[in-house]
């Protein structure tokens, strides 16, 4: 029997970037009411209503399609970002094994990479969707994501004030997020794969780590959510203007807590999306694999 061919760099480089793609088109269907909560919660800070209420409220008063307010930005970008997220990570991975450090530095530092890679292209993507979740009239009665970035690209342009406000947050909340994301999932196979499980408790172990790494990587990050939501959201007067100036605003105004509005519905959302996302990458992966071998 002849032997079967690897598939080439070129080749895993596609099969990395298109299953990157699908992961994330999963995970943003299943997970997108939660992040749009978790949204509100962080543009408007006299929000204290539970997750529960607050799904309520939005039910009887936007009706039920507010809870897919502003999906079409992040389905457009969560082909091309999650595709860079795993695409990235990958080539950088390759990049900091050959240098003399510790497999958990090299996840994390390959993860830090590909989140500042990711940030510029998904921050146009942000700014339209927090604006667009920030609205809290009926869903047939909002803007539309097409006006909306017309709007911005009009009346601000395309640049750090305008489309890409927000890059310096965006960048922060991905570069963090990513480097403790990546970094404790794949220490956390490694530390694990002597048990070699086999079948469904498998994958209930990959799922398990994945939870961990996005829930422990979403307390690390989230000052930098809150701080990118507030500065791409509407503001009467400009008040929030850049990552760490927003950061200091906030917890002199507002106290430290501030700086983690949200966390629960971004732990409900990235805890299992995280797992999610990892999970469907990996058999994605290995399915492209299989069918080109």
């Amino acid at each position: 029997a002849s032997e079967k061919k690897l598939p080439s760099a070129a080749t895993m480089a596609a099969i990395n970037f298109a299953s990157g793609g699908f992961a994330g088109f999963v995970e943003v269907c299943i997970m997108h009411p939660v992040d749009l909560v978790k949204t509100r919660y962080q543009v408007y800070p006299d929000t204290n209503a539970s997750i529960v209420t607050c799904f309520r409220d939005m039910y009887r008063a936007e009706g039920f399609l507010s809870y897919y307010k502003g999906i079409l930005p992040p389905l457009l970008a969560e082909t091309p970002k999650r595709a860079v997220k795993f695409f990235t990570f990958e080539e950088y991975k390759r990049l900091f094994k050959a240098l003399p450090i510790s497999s958990a530095l090299v996840y994390s530092g390959a993860g830090f990479m590909s989140g500042f890679t990711e940030a510029f292209v998904i921050n146009p993507f942000e700014r339209v969707k927090v604006l667009l979740q920030s609205q809290k009239q009926q869903y047939a009665l909002q803007d539309s994501t097409w006006s909306t970035v017309r709007k911005i690209v009009r009346t601000d342009g395309l640049g750090l004030r305008g489309l890409n406000l927000g890059l310096t947050a965006t960048i922060g909340r991905h570069a963090v997020f990513n480097c403790f994301y990546f970094g404790i999932y794949f220490t956390g196979l490694e530390a694990t794969q002597a048990s070699a499980l086999p079948g469904r408790l498998d994958i209930a172990r990959k799922f398990l780590i994945g939870f961990s790494a996005g829930t422990l990587a979403s307390c690390i990050n989230i000052p930098f959510d809150v701080a990118k939501s507030r500065i791409q959201g509407p503001q009467g007067k400009t008040k929030y203007r850049a990552c760490f100036q927003t950061i200091g605003l906030v917890y002199r105004e507002e106290g430290w807590r501030a700086l983690y509005r949200g966390l629960i519905p971004k732990i409900i959302r990235l805890g299992p999306g995280g797992a999610i996302m990892l999970l469907v990458f990996e058999y994605t992966s290995a399915y492209l694999t299989s069918r080109i071998m």
